[in-house]
């Protein structure tokens, strides 16, 4: 234990130099007031820092000074019987998950390693996993919004009851927008209990083909929690080497699990085998947790969801295809030149535009990072309208400055 210990300790120092020259960690709201008057008025550009993944894995350079919310992880109210949960932007998914779990309850947005990822990074990076697909992503569940802005303004949106309507526009703006807009410091969700029984059916194939087929009927059959097929670079994992597998997860009680056991293997021709209680957590947690940001460059498509098998048919890499949503995670291997990764992704980009989709980097390594664009470019109108939404929202330019769209 002692040995983990340290080595997180090293991770974060290491991230940490990546993610800024400087870091301070503010205790509340009005201390990062005060800091970002102070940044505006020196034009010092300014980042919030969660467990600094999400940054570190997109900036070309670190921004200079660095906002830690690491000493404002609380959970500031959680009322069960109106499933609802106010947090501060700083404590990490896995950790809210955990309180809520005491009441069977749980917020259901399923990033990558939840233990490391923060409530502020889950809004601000729009981080989101399998479970996307019957429980929606974090802006289908945020309710209320705090956070602080030009002239270290404190800004609320939203409110702390289900039914509440004002700044839902307001919401919606601040997911996804990387922080580039201002430092969210606390969300309130609608929260959802935890099912009494979850499994998982796994099924391999030998072709894409046939896996997508096979995830086809699945879909078309069953009430499913989430719904993968996953290319043979990664199907490894979960005892499938050198195929493509189908993995779909089921919630309910025992004679919905029941059921929907045993028509997935009927529409899997008799193929494949159904895992219960720990070991479908267990697949569970190894698909939820595939960090395509660990390879030399990695991203994601979004297309519509019949075009996904001849998207990623077309493509180099291996894929986690997320079968009823049209997304999918896509990661190269071996290390790319710069000059060959921008090939790649423009491919990538061409067969995404194709498809009337999009296309967003996850990742890419220091030495190509800086002549890669990450971001999908708009249409001239909507940059313009983006360009008009960060002057009003950042005048001054200082949050997380030349890290957005268009170089916003």
């Amino acid at each position: 234990m002692a040995l983990l210990g340290v080595d997180r300790v090293r991770e974060a120092a290491s991230l940490e130099r990546r993610a800024a020259a400087f870091v301070v960690e503010p205790r509340n709201a009005d201390e990062i007031a005060e800091l970002i008057r102070m940044c505006e008025a020196e034009g010092i550009a300014l980042a919030a820092l969660g467990a600094m993944r999400s940054l570190t894995q997109i900036r070309r350079a670190p921004v200079a000074l660095g906002i830690s919310l690491r000493r404002m992880n609380r959970i500031i109210a959680h009322e069960p019987d109106d499933l609802t949960v106010i947090a501060e932007a700083g404590i990490s998914v896995g950790a809210l998950n955990a309180e809520l779990a005491k009441s069977r309850q749980r917020l259901p947005v399923d990033p990558c390693q939840p233990d490391v990822t923060t409530v502020g990074a889950l809004v601000a990076a729009a981080h989101a996993g399998p479970l996307r697909f019957s429980e929606g992503t974090a802006r289908d569940l945020l309710i209320g919004i705090d956070f602080v802005g030009h002239g270290g303004r404190v800004i609320h949106g939203g409110g702390r009851v289900v039914k509440n309507v004002a700044g839902y526009d307001l919401m919606k703006v601040m997911g996804g927008s990387f922080g580039t807009l201002g430092i969210i410091t606390t969300a309130i969700f609608k929260v959802r209990p935890i099912p009494a029984h979850y499994a998982v059916a796994l099924v391999p194939h030998k072709r894409a083909d046939d896996a997508f087929e096979c995830a086809a009927r699945l879909l078309e059959a069953l009430p499913l929690s989430h719904l993968e097929v996953v290319s043979p670079g990664f199907a490894a994992r979960f005892g499938a080497a050198g195929q493509f597998a189908v993995i779909a997860g089921f919630s309910g009680n025992p004679e919905e699990i029941g059921y929907q056991a045993k028509k997935s293997l009927e529409l899997a021709s008799g193929r494949g085998e159904i895992f219960n209680e720990r070991q479908a957590e267990a697949h569970y947690a190894a698909l939820r947790d595939l960090d395509f940001a660990a390879g030399p460059l990695s991203a994601r498509f979004a297309v519509m969801p019949a075009e996904l098998p001849a998207t990623l048919d077309a493509i180099a890499g291996d894929y986690c295809a997320h079968a009823g949503n049209g997304v999918a995670e896509v990661a190269l291997r071996a290390a790319q030149s710069l000059d060959s990764a921008q090939q790649v992704v423009a491919e990538w980009r061409e067969r995404a535009h194709r498809t009337r989709g999009h296309l967003r980097l996850l990742a890419a390594s220091e030495p190509i990072r800086g002549g890669l664009e990450f971001f999908h470019a708009p249409s001239d109108g909507a940059l313009k309208l983006m360009r008009r939404l960060k002057q009003a929202f950042d005048p001054a330019g200082i949050f997380n400055a030349n890290c957005f769209v268009g170089g916003l």
